[in-house]
């Protein structure tokens, strides 16, 4: 059983609070991987609040570019919304598949055996996934898997993770595929990366700005519950099921709505899929550091 640390503060000291309660320090070069956030969304977490964290961890913002058409599809247009995001202006700022990509296998994924993922990811030694947890309108929520998954994907890779398996899709080809494909397909994925890093790896969870919606979209509803507060922990899946817990057992009546985005997309499938895939346990202990 794995702890999750938690506090109810939202605040940069917070941030390094929670990550150092955690009890490892990352080594070596550190990419931080969070979401820069699509043109025109007003949820994702901004540079200002998670900079001193970044800085603790003298890391580098990591992304990698879209599978869809938008500001963030090319290294030229994603690095143009970085600056205008602010994100440049104050972090080294890295697009991992912008000289390529590289190939991860998984020989025990269930519905696929490789992740296709940027070729400069091999340049770090040791990762800080820093999610903003919200809903999300294809996978029922976005967390820490998801990071692990599309997040760290080439633009390639996300295509290839959204079809289950199907070499060089296309945009359309993401809608046509089965649902628990695509979420079992994210496991799979998740499970090359945490197998990448071992044990140099860690997981916050970030839940406030909470909408149904994804820092993907361009037009996002705007969140549709109260904040919560911070959360990590070295397991993703715990970490996961931790915030999804914090939701279902919330009094605030917005989290019908977030409820209905995990359950009508069959959310939970992705953590059941990664506890099968050995990257963690739904089993953990919430530690209240307030």
């Amino acid at each position: 059983m794995e702890n999750v640390l938690f506090t109810k503060s939202l605040t940069p000291d917070s941030l390094i609070k929670i990550y150092d309660a955690l009890g490892m320090t990352l080594q070596g070069k550190v990419a931080v991987k969070l979401h820069s956030g699509e043109e025109g969304n007003q949820n994702y977490l901004k540079p200002e609040f998670v900079k001193s964290l970044v800085e603790h961890v003298n890391g580098t913002v990591v992304e990698c570019n879209t599978a869809y058409d938008g500001a963030r599809d090319t290294t030229e247009k994603h690095i143009k919304l970085m600056e205008k995001h602010g994100w440049s202006k104050y972090f080294p700022v890295d697009i991992l598949d912008s000289e390529g990509e590289e190939v991860l296998e998984n020989k025990k994924g269930t519905v696929i055996q490789k992740n296709i993922v940027g070729s400069k990811m091999k340049d770090y030694n040791s990762m800080l996934v820093l999610s903003h947890f919200k809903g999300h309108p294809m996978g029922g929520y976005g967390g820490a898997l998801k990071q692990l998954s599309i997040g760290l994907a080439s633009s390639e890779g996300k295509r290839y993770i959204h079809t289950g398996g199907k070499e060089h899709a296309s945009f359309d080809d993401m809608f046509q595929v089965e649902q628990s494909l695509f979420l079992k397909s994210m496991a799979d994925a998740a499970k090359t990366i945490t197998d990448f890093y071992k044990d140099n790896i860690v997981y916050i969870n970030v839940m406030c700005n909470m909408s149904v919606d994804c820092d993907c979209c361009g037009v996002a509803e705007d969140p549709c519950m109260q904040d919560i507060g911070i959360l990590a922990s070295k397991d993703p899946v715990a970490l996961d099921q931790a915030c999804i817990d914090l939701i279902y057992n919330s009094n605030d009546p917005g989290k019908n709505h977030m409820i209905e985005r995990i359950e009508s997309r069959n959310g939970l499938l992705t953590i059941e899929a990664a506890v099968e895939q050995g990257i963690g346990s739904r089993e953990y202990e919430l530690i209240d550091l307030d």
